[in-house]
């Protein structure tokens, strides 16, 4: 198959069943909310640090919402508003665990809450270790030269003769997902079969086990290699290999991370610049610029606003009185933008000083990816302005907007360029 082949596989209206935040397969999580909500926020942490409900409730979104740590209907919910609140509860494991369970998964089931994500101390810390070295900062450049600079420019193949393109579903969806399903070895025609199927796990597990089957008998420089050579030592001082189990609820964390965020985030990015024309003929004159874009994006408007911990025992937080088995909600949204962290929060300024966000989150279950996540947005909002002379929005189409509640992200990006 050629190149261009390659991503011709990709099925356009799959795409855009998938990731448009507008269509029924995303309404789950809130994307029929099309309101602004950052007003409500910060009426909310001007308030009071904490409030007794969920994020959504309190913005005045009356849709049930899906996300993590919702719905548990049977636990009292209260949501986090301030910078301070947020990263408190995000640096204590101890008091506010990333799962309901406070023994963790079972080593045996396959899904994404089975994975890390759900564990807590030094359980999580030994399983985050084996992974860890893919993603750290000096291994972007390995995941940019095999997968995300080669997807970048064959998606703009598709589109640079045109003098006009969609964005965010026909560019900004594909990225992270073909990155993600290309690091495990899977062929193109599969990865949005995979995107689909994240909430049927044994699916994926087929699709896997193949591929599990054959790194373990010859490794390649791919990330299921990675995670078939993993060794871990016990409590009892005993090395371990992690079991097909473990290595397929790993990978669909990884895939289900890697595949539905950072699209909504370089969206995001790409409309902010095309919406203010100086910033962007700034940010092309000064590629440095670029990395300071994403940045102010990420404390902007976080894609996903909000994520949650459960309460292990009784405490005063921010002078509200929390029940053991609460869950807590940690609106980043509004953290992000809490003016007693920065100045003029609610301006986009892609000038401004560097001081981390939580974005990405903070504490023991920070994004692993989050380095990934910045090279493919540099590389391809930086393909964009090297090959896309006079880049600007569509006069005569619908101008993009902001929607979603707990996955945030623009509508459509149509742009003119040359």
């Amino acid at each position: 198959m050629s190149e261009v082949d390659d991503t011709q596989t990709l099925d356009r209206e799959q795409l855009r069943r998938l990731f448009d935040l507008r269509s029924s397969y995303n309404a789950h999580s809130g994307g029929d909310y099309t309101d602004d909500p950052y007003p409500m926020w910060a009426q909310l942490r001007a308030r009071a640090a904490v409030h007794e409900g969920t994020v959504h409730e309190l913005t005045g979104h009356a849709g049930a919402a899906s996300f993590h740590g919702l719905p548990f209907p049977d636990r009292p919910h209260f949501s986090a508003f301030s910078f301070a609140s947020c990263d408190t509860a995000y640096r204590d494991d101890e008091v506010f665990a990333s799962s309901p369970d406070a023994a963790g998964p079972e080593a045996d089931d396959i899904s994404v809450t089975s994975s890390m994500l759900s564990m807590g101390g030094a359980r999580h810390r030994r399983y985050r270790s084996l992974v860890q070295p893919s993603f750290v900062p000096a291994k972007a450049q390995w995941w940019i030269a095999n997968w995300i600079e080669r997807t970048v420019h064959l998606l703009i193949d598709g589109f640079v003769d045109d003098g006009r393109a969609e964005l965010n579903v026909d560019f900004a969806a594909a990225i992270p997902v073909l990155t993600i399903t290309g690091s495990f070895g899977v062929p193109v025609e599969q990865a949005l079969v995979i995107r689909e199927s994240l909430q049927r796990p044994m699916e994926i597990v087929e699709m896997l086990e193949p591929i599990v089957a054959a790194r373990r008998e010859k490794p390649r420089d791919d990330l299921i290699s990675v995670l078939v050579e993993a060794e871990y030592t016990d409590d009892d001082g005993v090395t371990h290999r992690l079991s097909d189990a473990e290595v397929y609820s790993f990978a669909m964390l990884l895939l289900a991370a890697g595949s539905g965020t950072t699209w909504k985030q370089m969206g995001i990015t790409i409309t902010a610049l095309l919406q203010r024309p100086d910033v962007l003929a700034a940010v092309r004159e000064d590629r440095q610029l670029l990395r300071s874009a994403i940045e102010e994006s990420l404390r902007w408007m976080p894609t996903d606003p909000m994520f949650s911990r459960w309460v292990t025992r009784d405490v005063d937080f921010h002078g509200v009185q929390l029940p053991r088995g609460a869950v807590l909600h940690l609106c980043i949204g509004a953290a992000n933008r809490d003016p007693a962290r920065w100045v003029r929060p609610e301006q986009f300024d892609v000038r401004r000083a560097p001081k981390p966000t939580l974005a990405f989150g903070s504490g023991p279950h920070i994004c692993i990816g989050m380095h990934v996540a910045r090279a493919e947005m540099a590389v391809g909002i930086g393909a964009l302005l090297d090959r896309l002379p006079n880049l600007r929005l569509d006069p005569d189409a619908e101008p993009p907007r902001f929607i979603g509640m707990y996955e945030r992200g623009a509508t459509a990006i149509p742009v003119l360029f040359g």
